[in-house]
């Protein structure tokens, strides 16, 4: 009987997975047309996925709280008309047949107290060996969590499967581990060597995992608040360790008057919110610089693929946004260059305001070019950003504050008070150097310092 497969979207460029939240559904309900089926969760946002027909919901294939990649087939759907077979109940998914030709894992020469690494083949599953599933083993295989270590660690996902929350809890408490924790005997694992002639695509570089810090108990003292990091949280510092073992960072600075933009934006602002029912910022005043600058410097709105760099035409910003529980997301603003100072200042404030009220739409915070954040907002003079991967480059953008300037006239050189604010653009050195980065970022501040005092609304 034909059946219509729900499929686990792509809810980002850099994002690979989801956690399943919530199913509303369970297999014997009828569903609509994109009526809601559960809801998922990314370190970007928050997700309702819509059924994409009519009809039964037939097998539910994974359980609330499982991490599923992207493309897996997460239920299934006998479309309006067919009759559905009796449905199974909502299982975990089932073990997946090992694949042949398993990549090998580089591991570099343990010392002889290091544990034995985790190779993908020894985690495969067989008839006699516990199921992982493969981000568990790329976890595994990262943190050298031998197999004897990854055998013991409790599974609280169906039957006792091993779940990632699982490994990142053992990797967190691995520093004090009960001594009857098993270990595996040391050995030495050689490096593969390659048997290809075709150049190697260059891999993140990864540090050597050190000995995590363990922190005193609140219970013993009482003077240590011991916060759990949230789904979220811990979503966001992986993407953040991931950019920095991805990127050579590098992050240059200027500083900018500003003087004119402000003076125009005080005598504006009061006359651009009754014509247009907006408040305007500095951000998308900011973002006309930058688009500006883009277009000079077509090289900067790029991004990495092996030894290829990909140039887009598109020019899709995206802001760094504060939500109210201390995390960021990052809405994107899709063909920024076509829009007018209104149309920014109208996008800039939806987008700031569904974000921090948890109603931003997936295709809302994915397919971002260039990100720019403002670190003003919080009263913070500049910054160094980590590139929001796979981007190239990230602006912030300081605090504006008045400041004695040499003042260049026909006259003489005087001393004034002036406007001042400091840009800072991090780089990618792998693809950007210094000229590229250095000129780009002078080029933003040029358009700032010499914006049009006498510009209409």
């Amino acid at each position: 009987m034909p059946t219509v497969d729900l499929i686990m979207p792509k809810m980002g460029e850099s994002i690979m997975e989801a956690t399943i939240l919530r199913w509303l559904k369970k297999p014997g309900d009828q569903v609509e047309l994109d009526e809601t089926i559960l809801e998922i969760a990314t370190d970007k946002v928050d997700s309702e996925i819509p059924s994409p027909v009519a009809g039964t919901i037939q097998n539910i294939l994974f359980n609330e709280n499982d991490v599923v990649e992207v493309g897996k087939v997460i239920a299934t759907i006998a479309p309006v008309g067919e009759a559905p077979a009796k449905p199974s109940p909502a299982l975990a998914p089932e073990k997946e047949k090992p694949t042949n030709g398993a990549h090998p894992v580089h591991q570099s020469v343990s010392n002889s107290t290091a544990p034995a690494p985790v190779l993908e083949s020894q985690l495969r599953p067989s008839q006699t060996e516990r199921f992982y599933s493969p981000l568990v083993r790329n976890i595994a295989s990262q943190e050298n969590i031998s197999r004897q270590e990854l055998e013991a660690i409790p599974g609280s996902g169906a039957g006792g499967r091993v779940t990632k929350d699982d490994v990142m809890n053992y990797i967190a408490q691995r520093g004090h581990l009960p001594q009857d924790m098993p270990s595996a005997a040391p050995v030495t694992t050689a490096i593969p060597e390659s048997t290809s002639n075709t150049p190697p695509v260059p891999e993140p570089v990864r540090e050597t995992p050190r000995e995590p810090v363990t922190f005193k108990s609140s219970a013993v003292d009482g003077q240590v608040e011991i916060i759990e990091m949230d789904r979220m949280r811990r979503l966001i510092a992986d993407h953040m360790i991931m950019s920095k073992q991805t990127s050579a960072h590098v992050t240059s600075f200027v500083e900018a008057d500003v003087t004119e933009l402000v003076r125009w934006r005080d005598r504006v602002k009061d006359t651009f919110e009754k014509k247009y029912q907006e408040k305007i910022t500095f951000t998308p005043l900011f973002m006309e610089a930058v688009i500006q600058a883009i277009r000079d410097f077509p090289r900067i709105n790029a991004s990495v693929e092996g030894y290829n760099i990909l140039v887009k035409k598109d020019i899709n910003l995206g802001m760094a946004t504060a939500l109210p529980n201390g995390n960021l997301i990052v809405p994107v603003i899709k063909n920024a260059d076509y829009l007018n100072l209104v149309g920014l200042t109208k996008t800039v404030n939806s987008l700031a305001d569904r974000a921090r009220n948890n109603q931003l739409k997936p295709e809302e915070i994915q397919g971002g070019t260039f990100t720019l954040t403002n670190v003003g907002t919080f009263g913070n003079v500049m910054g160094t950003p980590i590139i929001n991967q796979p981007q190239v480059a990230i602006l912030a953008t300081g605090a504006i504050r008045k400041k004695p300037a040499v003042i260049e006239t026909p006259q003489g050189d005087a001393i004034g008070i002036r406007q001042m604010m400091f840009l800072s653009l991090s780089y990618d050195h792998r693809v950007v150097d210094g000229y590229l980065g250095g000129s780009f970022l002078r080029r933003i501040a040029d358009y700032l310092e010499a914006f049009d005092p006498q510009r209409t609304i």
